[in-house]
Order: C-alpha cells, then structure tokens, then sequence
C-alpha cells in the first residue's frame, strides 16, 4: 500500500466523513510509512465546505504548515442533492438543480485542486486520486438516465485531465487519476443496491493498490477498483 511514496509521507483525505473517506484515513493512519494523515470533511476543524471556496483556502493555509502533501485522496460527491435523486428523463431535468449537481461534483472539486495542488510536493512521485464514476463516462453510456450525475462526472473528468496536464509541467513525477471505487455501501448506493454492495474498506484497499501501479504520465488516469482502464 502507497510503497511507491517516499517513506513518510503526508497526506490528505477530503471527504473524511463519508464511507470511503473514512475507510481511506483509517488505512493511512495505519500505514508505518505514513507520517501524517489528515482528514478534511464538513465536520473537521477547520471545515471544508466544497461550495464554499473561502473554506477551501483557508484549508490549504492550515494544510501549508505542515509541509509539502505527496497524497490527496477526494472522497467527496453526492448523487442526491438537496432532496432530489437522479432524473430519469429528460422532463424531469431541471436548471437549479442541474447546476447544483456541477457545483458539489465538479465545481467544488476543481476548486479544491487550485487551492491544495500548489502544496504538493516537487522533485518526486505525488498522487492527486478523485473518487468519479463509471456513468461519466461518455463511451461507456448505454443506458441514459442520470443526467445531471452523468453530466457532473464527465465534467469532473476533464477538470482532472485538464489539471493533470498542467501539473506535469512542474511536477513530472505527478499521476491523477479518477477512480470508479465500484458500488460501495454507502448512503449513496443504498437506495439502488441495498446491502448488496463492496464493504467500503476493500474497496479503499483496492483503489489505494490500483495508485501503486499508476505511472506518471502528464494525462490523468480513469480506472476502476480492479485496476481495469475506463474509457472517457
């Protein structure tokens, strides 16, 4: 786990509060080579809010005393928004809540990676890994449905492709990559899944092994749990 990182190492969860979030803090807390694992969510001090950028930056100042990151685990994202669930159909659609969607699965994300990037570490292997999803894919959308989901998550993907271009340029040895964690029981899987779903330590297990055989390559990466590429 996390063996290709420099021997203590720091990093960071965003998203502690939720099932992976936590799942992922408790294997770095237990990780030897790990010299600090910090967890962000709504509820730590200080608070990280996604739709609050101000929150945002007054996280990478604390952040920033601690010394350079080498690992940035985002956990966040949420399919039901302000009560509402994925809309089947196109008549369901509508505006505020499409926007809602962006700004906690792509908006705040983006902003998360302006704000914390600068803190990674230069001059050796750094992971910025992002909890996405299978249903952004475009290619792999055969079903419909979901549309503010599905849209949020390819928007998602680009900020991640988009920044991991840009990151290389001064940190070489930089991998990002979007993770598809599998169906996870969560509050968020529940509804659709019920109990029939990854015990959410295996699947953080998983996604932390996957990182390890990720190279650096200046483009982001889209896998799966399994390892299995994922096509755009």
């Amino acid at each position: 786990m996390t063996h290709l990182l420099s021997s203590g190492f720091t990093a960071v969860v965003v998203g502690a509060s939720g099932a992976i979030g936590q799942a992922w803090l408790a294997e770095l807390q237990a990780d030897p080579r790990c010299a600090r694992a910090v967890g962000l969510s709504r509820h730590s001090t200080p608070s990280l809010v996604l739709e609050d950028e101000a929150s945002l930056a007054v996280c990478a100042k604390s952040l920033a005393a601690i010394g350079p990151l080498h690992l940035v685990l985002d956990a966040t994202g949420a399919l039901h928004i302000d009560g509402r669930g994925p809309e089947k159909r196109l008549d369901e659609l509508d505006g505020a809540a499409l926007l809602r969607a962006m700004q906690v699965n792509a908006v705040g994300p983006a902003l998360l990676i302006k704000h914390l990037a600068p803190l990674l570490a230069t001059g050796q292997r750094v992971v910025w890994a992002k909890l996405s999803a299978r249903v952004g894919s475009i290619e792999d959308n055969h079903k419909g449905g979901w549309y503010g989901y599905r849209a949020s998550k390819a928007a998602l993907n680009m900020f991640l492709q988009t920044a991991a271009i840009e990151l290389a340029r001064k940190r070489p040895l930089a991998v990002v990559a979007a993770l598809q964690p599998g169906t996870v029981r969560s509050r968020l899987s529940q509804p659709f899944v019920g109990d029939q779903a990854l015990d959410p330590q295996v699947s953080a297990q998983r996604l932390l092994a996957v990182l390890d055989t990720l190279a650096p390559s200046g483009r982001a990466h889209f896998v799966d749990h399994l390892g299995q590429a994922i096509p755009w």
